[in-house]
């Protein structure tokens, strides 16, 4: 045998040795490599965790495929990647992508079971080269896991920004998106939310939206004050059983026992959500016929139990230039009434600025009738989640507010150093006691003065989580405002604040994730389409050719001899 032949063998034996122990190392290891800048296919320490208790099965169908435009066929290919990697550490996870409308005869019934389970598609403007189709798509997901099933949505509505924007943010929440999804189906509920009644709160119609989100991840129930007066203790340990508590804009002053209640709840380690209104005023009673309402301070009793927290909620109310759109009728033109678009100065239109987990990437956030709070020294770590533009000031209560409002004349020396009222605060630490060095309201033998380490959100604002009713007395989105046509990013606010508060997952981070998505310039696109074209399509077809042709040539010559 010849010596050249021999080595031809060895090497291949030795090839053949070390790609068999790659394969068993490689069994024996697990290591995915992500070679994007911004990691974007790394799956976050929370998700694997989640992605782990899938023990059964779990099936995903994406209804996205098929002829899509071009900015949901990125958002396709990315949810397709990032399931790739949530099965590829649990196969448990199957998936499939489904086109809705492939089959004329099919899809009717099956966009229709999709409506009846609140999958909605959306209707968009498709531009290709100036000449502008219009496009149905359902930007969703669902999964089923052991016969209990979740919506994913994939599209994050962003309001006022194009399809390619929308898109952008949609691909920064998706593995958030998916992640929270499979943690709520895999997941027993654990966690406990009382909805606090008794003192002239929001009636469960109109937080109907809200409750629905809450019920998906955690036990609810409503919870009344009422029985303080009579067994005030009774209540309190009933109350202990409940990790979070929200206040959702009361009406009615507290009494000092409710009050203590609530206070020792704190103390012993429960969190809080407070969604206060600390001046009466109501965006329906201005439709009447002199188009004002008088707002006025309310008294809750709650002062002295904030002061002591480390906050106060000042009884005045906030006028934002950058205020939500409103329509009013301007007259009447033949037999229909004329409306005309104005900005509301008392309902701020909140673009979050700040990194927390809470609000970051979050879109508008609508308020009514706010007021400002401040922040006392007192040792409670304290974030500023949400403000009022700088283009904003506080008015003081009692005062007439009116429609007439809208065509008033402004400038910015009105607002000078008045602006960037804070709106929501995280107050995070071992809170005093309200009753510390005060005669109780009620004997009480495991009464605590310094508390556990706990959180609490307040927003001075209760309507931020009440949904509006449409013509049959039906909640609609929460968020959404039937007056101008916008959907604004309440519930994920509202949302988000409980998930952070009760989270022990870590889930809420994945939303500091970021994601280096540029945006392809079309009109420069369209300027050079030819010259695009050539480089995308042409460019490699030349290459492979002159390739060919060399390497043909190269080898006639060397085997012509």
């Amino acid at each position: 045998m010849k010596a050249s032949t021999q080595i031809n063998i060895k090497t291949l034996w030795i090839t053949i040795f070390i790609l068999v122990m790659l394969n068993v190392l490689g069994t024996l290891f697990f290591y995915r490599f992500d070679l994007t800048k911004d990691k974007r296919y790394t799956l976050s320490e929370t998700s694997l965790k989640i992605v782990k208790q899938v023990q059964n099965p779990l099936s995903i169908k994406i209804y996205m495929d098929g002829e899509l435009p071009a900015d949901f066929r990125r958002l396709q290919q990315e949810t397709r990647q990032l399931l790739e990697e949530f099965q590829a550490y649990n196969p448990n996870v199957v998936f499939e992508f489904v086109n809705p409308l492939e089959s004329e005869e099919e899809s009717a019934d099956l966009t229709k079971s999709l409506f009846q389970k609140g999958l909605t598609p959306i209707n968009i403007t498709v531009d290709d080269k100036g000449k502008q189709s219009q496009a149905m798509v359902f930007p969703w997901a669902v999964a089923v896991y052991n016969n209990k099933e979740v919506n994913i949505p994939l599209l994050k509505n962003i309001m006022g920004a194009s399809t390619e924007l929308k898109v952008k943010g949609s691909i920064q929440h998706l593995e958030y998106s998916i992640a929270d999804a499979i943690n709520k189906i895999t997941k027993d509920k654990q966690k406990k939310v009382a909805i606090i009644k008794g003192n002239g709160e929001m009636k469960e119609i109109h937080i109907a939206k809200m409750l629905m989100q809450i019920r998906e991840s955690y036990y609810i129930g409503p919870f009344t004050l009422d029985s303080v007066a009579k067994d005030p203790n009774r209540t309190l340990e009933a109350l202990k059983k409940y990790d979070l508590a929200i206040i959702a804009k009361p009406t009615e002053s507290f009494s000092d026992g409710e009050k203590q209640v609530l206070d020792q709840f704190i103390m012993n380690g429960g969190k809080t959500l407070w969604l206060i209104d600390q001046v009466a005023a109501d965006m329906d009673s201005l439709y009447n016929s002199a188009g004002a309402t008088l707002a006025y301070p309310r008294d809750l009793n709650l002062n002295d139990m904030f002061f002591k927290y480390g906050f106060r909620i000042n009884p005045d109310l906030i006028k934002d230039e950058q205020g939500s759109p409103i329509k009013l009728a301007t007259g009447e033109q033949g037999s229909a009434t004329q409306y005309q678009d104005f900005i509301w100065k008392f309902a701020p239109l909140v673009s979050p600025e700040s990194k927390h987990p809470i609000v970051k990437n979050l879109g508008g956030i609508k308020f009514d009738f706010t007021s400002p709070i401040d922040t006392l020294k007192n040792g409670i770590k304290k974030t500023v989640l949400l403000q009022s533009s700088p283009y904003s000031k506080k008015i003081g209560a009692p005062v007439e507010v009116n429609l007439g409002i809208v065509s008033e004349q402004t400038s910015p020396k009105d607002y000078l150093n008045k602006g960037n009222l804070l709106l929501s605060v995280l107050l995070e630490g071992s809170f005093h006691s309200a009753f510390e060095n005060r005669v109780l309201a009620f004997k009480e033998n495991t009464f605590s003065a310094n508390g556990k380490p706990t959180k609490m959100i307040v927003v001075s604002d209760g309507d931020i989580a009440k949904n509006q009713l449409d013509k049959n007395s039906m909640p609609v989105e929460l968020g959404y405002d039937q007056r101008s046509g916008n959907l604004y990013d309440n519930k994920d606010f509202i949302m988000n604040c409980i998930n952070y508060l009760l989270d022990d997952t870590g889930l809420i981070n994945i939303r500091s994730k970021d994601l280096d998505l540029p945006l392809l310039d079309k009109e420069k696109v369209y300027e050079n389409y030819t010259q695009t074209q050539f480089i995308t399509i042409g460019l490699p077809i030349l290459i492979l050719l002159i390739f060919g042709l060399v390497f043909t040539y190269i080898r006639k010559r060397q085997y012509s001899k």
